[in-house]
């Protein structure tokens, strides 16, 4: 969480984004042979051609991207990594004369896309989840046959039409059922073309994967693994993949068995293509996981922040969430926390600035100033629609921090929430601050007497290690571990 980024939001900023995944068929007509592996020094590409009119649209966007993504990440020996896969694709692409500019993302996301002109970009989230180079591959190569078929430009040009097509119903048939009716068509006409899309980059991706030299079968792999982790933050009611790969990307079990089609061409599954899974773990050994440090921590259920110098524990059951603006968490019975700051120079009085108009539903009469382990502080309770609301704000210098826990109507659980927050709520000591680090991918090699319980046991930021340490090794419940096997674990 960042502070001072605007409002309080409501309530419905809490609640769950549903995602819809599609798929469709088609089949592969012809059969490739491999014939170029992987490069260990490919050309690493510092800009994108400086003539190519498409580059001005990804140009354009680009900064737009990587603010919203959090930045860039930035780590040579990951950088690296990177490209070398993509140079690998390059070299079979429908264009091997584009070049890429490629951007890791610093989001615990998983994702990856591209823009027209050559610009690729794939988070730390997804490079955390994939296994070996050929998952990566496989994704990078779906991108990058969206940039080689011009699909960028193909959508924008779709888009500009619908938009105008709208304007006019909008001004024409706004206010009659065959208006909305029209509108509504447009955005199915549109969401078929990018369905379209995607099933011909799949075709495209999975034949760049084996002429490359990589494991075709990667593909349909890697869409198992993000579906798995799609389901395991659904757990999360309050879960927000809207930066996500899956909700961008149509995704069914249909898509995967067809990824596999694709990739019968090339031989049989476990025959052919390189995974490279010993330079692949090589290059995210200490891969930055989960939040930046910069937006601060989230350790079971305490919230801590070293740069802020805060920390705040949330009731046993409940799930936090660290957005970029906030820090949500839900818990049972429709609970739900949200907790942010805001810059206050002026340091209005408390009791003053709850009163000031930005809480809806306000009882002026439950305002009260109170202190909170030495800070000073106020709180006051409100209510709207079915909600009641306990609303707490303390200051801490020019800065003020603002609780707000909402429950149904008639819950018995404001009162006992609330409370766990604000006297939980404290200033980190100066050790503590120091002692606060990120958590990261290691890579470790199973010993004799090594378990799949033993090793997840030493995972660190969450409360389902087993699950967690499953889902980032592609392991199923049957799985088990022998010596001389790499593992991926979180851990600082």
């Amino acid at each position: 969480m960042v502070c001072g980024r605007g409002v309080l939001k409501p309530l419905a900023a809490l609640m769950l984004a549903g995602t819809l995944l599609s798929g469709c068929q088609s089949i592969i007509e012809q059969t490739y042979e491999p014939t170029i592996s992987p490069s260990s020094n490919p050309q690493i590409v510092e800009e994108v051609q400086k003539n190519d009119p498409r580059a001005q649209m990804g140009a354009r966007e680009h900064p737009r991207i990587v603010a919203s993504y959090g930045g860039e990440y930035k780590d040579a020996k990951t950088e690296r990594l990177v490209a070398r896969i993509a140079g690998a694709l390059t070299l079979v692409s429908e264009n091997p004369n584009q070049s890429y500019r490629i951007t890791i993302l610093n989001s615990p996301a998983i994702n990856a896309f591209a823009l027209p002109g050559g610009y690729l970009y794939v988070t730390r989230g997804l490079l955390a989840l994939a296994n070996d180079a050929s998952e990566v591959a496989a994704v990078l190569s779906h991108e990058m046959a969206h940039v080689t078929a011009n699909h960028g430009i193909e959508r924008q040009k779709k888009e500009e039409a619908e938009v105008i097509a709208s304007r006019v119903v909008a001004e024409v048939l706004s206010s009659n059922i065959a208006g909305k009716q029209a509108l509504a068509r447009g955005k199915l006409r549109l969401a078929a073309f990018s369905r379209n899309q995607e099933l011909q980059a799949d075709v495209i991706g999975v034949r760049m994967l084996g002429e490359a030299g990589y494991d075709p079968y990667a593909a349909a792999r890697f869409l198992d693994s993000m579906a798995a982790y799609a389901r395991f933050t659904a757990v999360d009611p309050d879960s927000d993949q809207s930066l996500d790969f899956l909700s961008s990307h149509p995704n069914a079990p249909q898509r995967v068995e067809l990824a596999r089609l694709h990739a019968r061409a090339f031989g049989a599954e476990g025959s052919i293509g390189d995974r490279g899974r010993d330079y692949y773990l090589a290059g995210i050994d200490g891969l930055l996981y989960g939040d930046a440090p910069e937006e601060g921590y989230v350790r079971g259920q305490t919230f801590l922040h070293g740069k802020l110098g805060i920390r705040f524990d949330v009731p046993a059951g409940f799930q936090i969430d660290n957005k970029a603006d906030a820090v949500l968490a839900t818990g049972p019975g429709d609970v739900a926390i949200r907790f942010d700051g805001v810059a206050d120079s002026r340091k209005q009085n408390l009791v003053n600035y709850i009163s000031s108009g930005w809480v809806t539903g306000l009882k002026p009469e439950t305002i009260q100033p109170i202190t909170i382990n030495g800070l000073e502080a106020a709180t006051a309770k409100a209510a709207a629609d079915r909600w009641e609301f306990d609303v707490t704000v303390v200051r801490i210098d020019n800065q003020i921090y603002r609780f707000l826990t909402a429950v149904p109507v008639g819950s018995t659980a404001l009162e006992p929430t609330a409370a766990i927050l604000r006297t939980s709520f404290r200033k980190l000591t100066p050790p503590e601050v120091a002692s606060l680090k990120p958590l990261r991918v290691r890579v470790v090699t199973a010993r004799a007497g090594d378990t799949v319980a033993s090793l997840a046991g030493r995972m660190m930021g969450t409360d389902r290690k087993l699950d967690l340490f499953r889902l980032i090794n592609a392991m199923t419940a049957a799985s088990t571990v022998r010596p001389g096997e790499k593992f991926k674990i979180i851990s600082e």
